[in-house]
């Protein structure tokens, strides 16, 4: 299993952590979002997903990833 730890700009409720851990969980990534930093750090398998992929996979819930 792979980690990463991104920056994400735009979140800034409950409802972007859920929409934000929900969009990761759909692709099979495990995300963990902190409000306070403005960061996300991802677990996933890098034989199945690429960063690339979970970025667009954050991307597409209107959050831009640095």
């Amino acid at each position: 299993m792979e980690n990463v730890l991104l920056n994400v700009k735009g979140m800034s409720c409950s409802h972007c952590v859920n929409s934000v851990e929900g969009a990761l969980k759909e692709i099979g990534a495990k995300g963990t979002v902190d409000l306070e930093k403005g960061t996300v750090a991802v677990e996933f398998d890098e034989s199945k997903l690429s960063i690339d992929h979970i970025k667009e996979a954050i991307e597409d819930q209107g959050y831009d990833v640095e």
